[in-house]
């Protein structure tokens, strides 16, 4: 018997959210660091459109949240524990933390974005 009635459910709602290929891959590149959309893109070969679609579910559910850096919106985890059921999630599927390393955001060469280009960040707007 559980505490609360709906404890299974919150906790599935969570797992569900956090289950796709596409957010794990999103939420492991903000382990790293805060990005924009143009800086996702870059790191994750994913297009614009759905990767905004994912962070708006994950905004949606509280675990991201935005913050204004001038014309730029950057993207930070809300809750950086998810990060923790993530790679421990990756410990019981047998996958090594040197797999997990390459999965998660590492400077991009070519992006535009004005955590990769500081010099260009007033002309950047993504």
């Amino acid at each position: 018997m559980s505490a609360r009635p709906d404890t299974e459910d919150r906790i599935s709602r969570l797992l569900s959210l956090i289950g796709q290929p596409a957010r794990i891959r999103i939420l492991l590149v903000l382990s790293e660091q805060d990005a924009c959309v143009c800086h996702l893109e870059a790191a994750l070969g994913m297009r614009q459109s759905s990767i905004s679609q994912h962070l708006m579910a994950l905004r949606e559910a509280d675990i991201v949240y935005t913050s204004r850096e001038g014309r730029n919106i950057f993207y930070h985890l809300q809750h950086p524990e998810v990060i923790d059921i993530l790679l421990q999630s990756a410990k019981v599927a047998g996958i090594s933390g040197e797999d997990m390393e390459a999965v998660r955001g590492k400077p991009v060469p070519g992006c535009g974005c004005p955590h990769c280009n500081p010099d260009r960040a007033e002309e950047i707007v993504c």
